[in-house]
């Protein structure tokens, strides 16, 4: 079993390798997954913040990543 899946393992890593994401790309994966637009994340802030953290201009703070991770039901590793 533990041949089994170490080749299992490495397959995936070669053929199917998970790509590098920061939080503000899986924020926007998450946003498009649920039908969200700027505006239906108050949690954030108002629709100029959350522009302004989708286009590279300001950070996730603290606060933030603990609301969309409650929001989302996912570990706020995630938006790190």
């Amino acid at each position: 079993m533990d041949t089994l899946g170490t080749l299992i393992e490495v397959y995936e890593e070669e053929h199917h390798p998970i790509p590098e994401s920061s939080g503000v790309d899986v924020l926007r994966y998450l946003m498009e997954e649920h039908g969200l637009t700027q505006s239906s994340l108050p949690e954030i802030g108002s629709q100029g913040v959350v522009s302004e953290i989708l286009n590279g201009k300001r950070e996730l703070n603290v606060r933030q990543i603990r609301a969309l991770a409650q929001r989302f039901k996912v570990s706020t590793a995630v938006f790190l």
